[in-house]
C-alpha cells in the first residue's frame, strides 16, 4: 500500500503550536489500538509523548501535558476538560483488547483486579457487574508486568496489548467488555478521547489530530504489517483487529453512549453527580461542534 501522509496543511510549523507560540505537548498511548490515531503525527512536527492511559490522565491534570488521549471517564472527573477532536478509540461490538476474566460466576464476584493502565475499562467492568448482576466487588490494581496468575481475585480485567491473543488460566467465563456494553445498550462504546484543559489553546492541533486519524485509517494494512509480529499476531489478525474491532470517529451515537456511560458511572458513585458536572463544559457538546 502507498503511504498516505498528512496533508500539506498539517505540515510542521505553527499548526503544532499553541496560541502562545509554545509547542504543545501531546500525550498518547503505546498500545496497538492507538497506532491509527497517531499515524504521521511525529512527522508533522507534533511533540508526542507516550504513557499508559491512566498516567496520561494524571499528566494532563498536573499540566505536564497540554493535550492527551485520555480514558473517556476522565472527561467527567477532570476539571473543565474538553474534547478537541472527533477522533477517538471506540467500538461497535467486540473490541478484542478489553477482557474481563472470571474465576466464578459474575453474580458471585467479590474481588476484582483491574489493569493498572485502565480507568475507563475498570469503570465499565464495575458498571456491568453492578447494573446487570447486583455486585460491587472490592478492587485492587494488577500492575503492568503482572498477569492473571499473579492475583487470586474472582475477576481480572486486562486491557490493551496484553489482552490480545489467547488467555491462559482456569477461567469459567471471559467477557469482551466492548461487546457486553454494545449488546446491553444498543450503542457503541468510547474508550478514549483527545482532550485538553480549559486553559490550553488547541486550534493548531485539532486539524492535525483529525488528519492523523484519517491517514491512519487509510494505511491500516501498512500499520498491521509493521506491528503484527511485535504483538504476537499474524498480519491478517492485526489488520482485522484494527479495521473491524475498532472505531475511530466520535459521532452522534458515540456522544449518546458517553452520556449514558456517565449516567451509569454517577449512579454507582464512580463519577461526579450532575451538580458537579454542570459547572464543566459538556464533553459530548464540545465534540459535537467538531463532528
Amino acid at each position: 500500500m502507498i503511504e498516505q501522509s498528512l496533508p500539506p496543511s498539517c505540515s510542521p510549523g505553527p499548526a503544532g503550536f499553541g496560541g502562545t507560540g509554545k509547542k504543545l505537548r501531546v500525550g498518547a498511548v503505546q498500545y496497538l489500538n492507538t497506532r491509527p490515531l497517531v499515524h504521521g503525527l511525529a512527522a508533522a512536527g507534533v511533540d508526542v509523548r507516550y504513557d499508559l492511559p491512566s498516567r496520561l490522565a494524571d499528566r494532563l491534570a498536573s499540566g505536564d501535558l497540554d493535550v492527551a488521549l485520555i480514558p473517556s471517564i476522565e472527561l467527567f472527573r477532570g476539571d473543565g476538560y474538553r474534547t478537541v477532536s472527533n477522533a477517538c478509540i471506540g467500538c461497535r461490538g467486540p473490541v478484542m483488547s478489553v477482557k474481563l476474566l472470571f474465576r466464578t460466576a459474575p453474580e458471585r464476584v467479590a474481588t476484582l483486579a483491574t489493569d493498572e493502565g485502565s480507568r475507563t475499562s475498570a469503570t465499565l467492568a464495575r458498571i456491568l457487574l453492578a447494573e446487570r448482576h447486583g455486585v460491587r466487588p472490592a478492587t485492587s490494581l494488577l500492575p503492568i508486568g503482572a498477569g492473571p496468575a499473579d492475583t487470586s481475585a474472582d475477576a481480572v480485567l486486562l486491557i490493551g496489548d496484553r489482552a490480545l491473543g489467547s488467555i491462559s488460566g482456569a477461567f469459567q467465563l471471559v467477557w469482551d467488555l466492548g461487546d457486553e456494553w454494545c449488546r446491553w445498550t444498543g450503542l457503541p462504546f468510547v474508550f478514549a478521547v483527545w482532550a485538553a484543559r480549559a486553559d490550553v489553546e488547541t486550534r493548531g492541533i485539532e486539524p492535525l489530530l483529525a488528519a492523523a486519524r484519517d491517514s491512519g485509517r487509510a494505511n491500516l494494512a501498512a500499520i498491521a504489517a509493521a506491528e503484527a509480529a511485535g504483538h504476537g499476531l499474524t498480519v491478517p489478525q492485526c489488520l482485522g483487529y484494527l479495521r473491524d474491532n475498532l472505531h475511530y470517529h466520535l459521532g452522534p451515537r458515540e456522544q449518546e453512549a458517553l452520556r449514558l456511560f456517565h449516567e451509569h458511572a454517577i449512579r454507582i458513585g464512580l463519577a461526579p453527580g450532575r451538580a458537579a458536572a454542570a459547572s464543566r463544559p459538556p464533553a459530548a457538546a464540545s465534540a459535537g461542534r467538531r463532528s
